[in-house]
Formats: C-alpha cells, sequence, structure tokens
C-alpha cells in the first residue's frame, strides 16, 4: 500500500512514534517517508500541534541527508517555478531569520551584481525566529514603503525589467509561508531554514543557473551540496560567511563549497589577503572592523548602502565590492577577484547601482 493510502493522521502518527522516542530510541525516515511528513504538514493536512512536535522533533533528533532530501523534495513540489529569458541568473539565500550583528549590505550587492553583467535576484522572507534579525524583505517593506500585497507576476516584470530583484516566499511558496505562526511559537530553527535556502522560484530559460547561500555550523554543507547536486542550479556555492550570510571570507577565513552539476563539491578556502591586492584588502577589513561596533539598523544600513551606491564613499562601498567581487570571481565572472572589486568600484562611482534601485523602488511601492 503506498503511503498516500493511508489516513494522513495515522502517517503522521507512524512517523512521530519514529523520531521522537529519545535521544537512544528513535528511527530515522526513509526519504519517502520524510517527504510525505513534511508535504502533510504543508498542505494542512494535520494539526498544528503535530505538525509543530514533527518539526521539534525533526530537529532534535538530527535529520540525515536522506530525510533532508525527502523533505527538500516536499518542499520543491510547493515552490511556485517561473522561467525568465535570461542566458544567466544568480539567486542569494541568506538566512531567512536574518542578521542582527555587524551591518551587513548584501541587499544594496544585488543591483551592482546586475550591472556587472550577473542578473541576480534575493530570496527571502520577513524575519523569522529564532534570529528575528534583519532580511532583504524587511528593508523592502519596513524601510522602503514596499507593498505587502503585491504579486509575484509585478515581482517578476521587475526583475525582468531590471535585471535585479527580490522574490520573497510570501510569492515563491505560500504553504510555506503559512507556517511562519507555528515558527514563532516553536522559536527554534527547524530544518525548514536550511531547506528554504535550496529553493528555485525563478529559473533562467537559456541555463546558467546560480545559487550562492550560506551555513553557520559545519556539517550543514553535507546535505545542501547533496541537494544542489540534485536540483536544477548548474553551481551553487555554500559558504561559512558572515552570520551565515554570502559575504565570504571576511569576518574569518571562509570555506566555500561549489557544487557543479553531479560532481562532487569542491572546496575552496577564502580570505580577503589572498583574494585581493594588500590595500583593498586592509581597505576591506579595517571597514569591518570598524562596523563592528555599529548596531545594524534599517535606517543605518540604508544611509550607507545608498551611499556606497551613490558615489563610491562610506563603510559599505568596499564591503559591496568585495561581495560582488568575489561571488562573481567564484561563479566565473572575473578571472580573478581584484579585478570584480575594480569593476564594482567603478558602478559604485557612476551612480548606476543607485540610481535603478532607486527607480526599482518606486516601482515597487
Amino acid at each position: 500500500m503506498s503511503l498516500s493510502a493511508k489516513d494522513p493522521g495515522e502517517r503522521m502518527k507512524s512517523y512521530l512514534e519514529k523520531i521522537a522516542t529519545g535521544p537512544k530510541m528513535s528511527k530515522d525516515l526513509t526519504e519517502e517517508e520524510a517527504e510525505d511528513a513534511l508535504s502533510l504538514i504543508l498542505d494542512g493536512s494535520v494539526s498544528p500541534v503535530r505538525a509543530g512536535i514533527f518539526l521539534i522533533a525533526a530537529r532534535m533528533k538530527l535529520e540525515t541527508v536522506p530525510e533532508n532530501i525527502g523533505y527538500w523534495r516536499a518542499l520543491d513540489r510547493t515552490t511556485v517555478k517561473n522561467e525568465v529569458a535570461f542566458k544567466q541568473l544568480l539567486q542569494i539565500a541568506d538566512p531567512f531569520d536574518g542578521f542582527n550583528r555587524v551591518p551587513y549590505f548584501g541587499f544594496y550587492v544585488i543591483p551592482v551584481l546586475a550591472a556587472l553583467g550577473l542578473p541576480a535576484y534575493a530570496h527571502s522572507t520577513r524575519s523569522l525566529p529564532p534570529k528575528f534579525g534583519i532580511t532583504f524583505e524587511d528593508l523592502l517593506n519596513r524601510r522602503y514603503g514596499a507593498s505587502d500585497r503585491d504579486t509575484l507576476e509585478s515581482r517578476l516584470s521587475l526583475l525582468t525589467k531590471y535585471r535585479f530583484g527580490y522574490i520573497s516566499t510570501r510569492h515563491s511558496n505560500p504553504p510555506l509561508e503559512n507556517l511562519r505562526a507555528m515558527r514563532e511559537e516553536i522559536v527554534k530553527r527547524p530544518m525548514l531554514a536550511t531547506l528554504e535556502k535550496m529553493l528555485m522560484p525563478v529559473k533562467a530559460r537559456s541555463g546558467g543557473n546560480f545559487l550562492a547561500t550560506g551555513y553557520f555550523h559545519r556539517g550543514y554543507e553535507v546535505p545542501m551540496t547533496a541537494i544542489a547536486r540534485l536540483s536544477a542550479f548548474d553551481t551553487t556555492l555554500v559558504g561559512n560567511g558572515m552570520e551565515g550570510t554570502t559575504l565570504f571570507g571576511v569576518h574569518k577565513d571562509a570555506t566555500v563549497f561549489i557544487q557543479a552539476g553531479k560532481n562532487d563539491p569542491i572546496e575552496k578556502k577564502l580570505a580577503v589577503r589572498h583574494l585581493f591586492v594588500k590595500d583593498t584588502a586592509d581597505r576591506i577589513t579595517q571597514t569591518y572592523q570598524d562596523l563592528k561596533t555599529e548596531t545594524a539598523t534599517l535606517e543605518f544600513l540604508s544611509e550607507f548602502g545608498e551611499t556606497a551606491l551613490k558615489e563610491n564613499q562610506g563603510p559599505a562601498a568596499p564591503l559591496i565590492a568585495c561581495h560582488a567581487a568575489t561571488l562573481c570571481h567564484l561563479l566565473g565572472i572575473f578571472a580573478n577577484a581584484q579585478e570584480g572589486f575594480d569593476a564594482a568600484e567603478k558602478i559604485l562611482a557612476s551612480g548606476a547601482g543607485h540610481e535603478s534601485l532607486m527607480r526599482y523602488l518606486e516601482e515597487i511601492r
């Protein structure tokens, strides 16, 4: 008898009996069972109580790679997928619970990447637990006044027009977004926090689909690269950037795993002192050290992010150029990171990125 032929409540009960019996007695789910369990939750086929218990128990037990693949398949099934007429497209998926330590200017990297010749968008959502930090969607909605009722079609239209943009799980995966209240209640970070970063809501029609994402604790790169191998992404960058973001090699030496196609991932060690010439590396490092005393607020980020985009000035400028340059270099857009940094600085100095972002924000309100 197939899993779907059985009563949803009984299926979830059987899964809980396997994974929620303590650290010594719990058993692993098969890939198929994991996919079914999360599908039941996403479909609303089980009670919120059982759904919450399952998410907590799955994390407490520690997920296996087959379980994570099954969970990802369930999320992938409910993801709304679209194509855009680009030859290449980069998705940046930073932690969906945001950041709240050193100010991070990833939001302002997106238009710079597009100006460098790499169309890009950020996939995020309004801040989630446990951090409740700042996300791209928080900046759009709470700082720039973007409507929280706009449609996926309008976001895709802007992405096509400007060659950069921002997509929320509100658009890309409504069943996942519907778990927001539950995630706030259970507080702890469920497996969803890892797997939502691996989804592909927008695809380049001609190929060349890239994902840049991060992990905080070593070990998470294993299921993430395993999933990347199964996904439609041609190349996935998974690294331990600043506070789990895609700003690699600045706060400390970073390890980035490059998953290309079905091959085994390539491990790269990144550090600004090796990526850039000494003067550039010193500027980036000193800027980061100076920012460590600042508090990340929406107002601070927008003020310094816009100043960087407008005239290549202020503490955000070298970090934005570093971020864009490193990603472009890892994806083969530039032969080396310094070349990318110099090109990014020219874009910042021209104000082209600022002009494009302001027009984008005017249309999204």
